[in-house]
């Protein structure tokens, strides 16, 4: 996985890497299951309906549109972003390109709250 660092024009400083899913990750919503029909041997498992122990259907990811083809990931202390699809030449681009990508990505919402703890009421917030 390639990895990049840069400083955008204000002078935060940016991680960047490409996320590639692998291909049992791209399935197609006509392929969600994979498996071929299994025929039960008679007696060998005789719990039936809701005693059966195994699962009756199998929830997966299913990567859809410019997604399943992987996407460029953005990261700095305060955001996160991803730019689908991924521009081919990010690995040797200049820093300057790099940060008009970064303006093209897609925010990502996060449940993470960042604590400044060089202000007094976040350090009181945080215990």
């Amino acid at each position: 996985m390639p990895y990049r660092t840069f400083m955008d024009s204000i002078g935060a400083e940016w991680q960047v890497w490409d996320i590639v899913p692998r291909l049992s990750e791209r399935r197609t919503p006509d392929r969600d299951e994979r498996r071929i029909a299994i025929t039960p041997i008679p007696f060998a498992d005789r719990r039936s309906g809701a005693d059966q122990r195994r699962p009756t259907q199998v929830r997966r990811a299913v990567l859809r549109g410019s997604y399943a083809q992987g996407w460029l990931c953005f990261d700095n202390a305060r955001e996160k972003r991803r730019l689908t699809p991924i521009p081919t030449d990010w690995t040797t681009c200049s820093d300057q390109l790099l940060e008009v990508y970064a303006r093209h990505a897609e925010p990502v919402a996060t449940s993470q709250r960042i604590f400044d703890f060089t202000r007094d009421d976040d350090v009181a917030q945080a215990g």
